[in-house]
């Protein structure tokens, strides 16, 4: 079954991470780091998009909410409607953290769902 991008709505998480993740014009804002699931309600909470640093060093971790990513086959890549500076200023972690106590560390999902305005799809 495709999506009204075209897309089929299956994909395997270890196709997503380490996709590249552009903003609207066209700049490269990070990669997918991984998806983060719940277990319980079987959903994606969120993306973990990971930018700055080197090598792994002082890299953040941003929990975005799936529903934002668009995958574009121009870009090979997710497009997101965000600009480097609208996630530079969201809420960032520590990519453990992202898990911890069930992702309910200081709210997590909560957080980003608010930051980037977007509705809450486990209510």
């Amino acid at each position: 079954m495709t999506t009204s991008s075209g897309h089929t709505t299956a994909i395997l998480a270890s196709r997503v991470k380490g996709t590249n993740v552009y903003n609207d014009q066209g700049d490269k804002i990070g990669t997918v780091e991984d998806v983060v699931l719940d277990k319980q309600s079987n959903r994606i909470m969120f993306a973990a998009l990971g930018f700055g640093g080197f090598a792994g060093i002082g890299e953040k971790y941003y929990p975005v909410p799936w529903s934002l990513l668009d995958y574009r086959d121009d870009k090979d890549g997710y497009v997101v409607p965000l600009s480097k500076d609208q996630l530079q200023a969201a809420p960032a972690y520590e990519l453990d953290d992202l898990t911890k106590h069930d992702g309910s560390l200081g709210d997590i999902r909560e957080q980003s769902y608010t930051y980037y305005n977007v509705n809450r799809d486990w209510q």
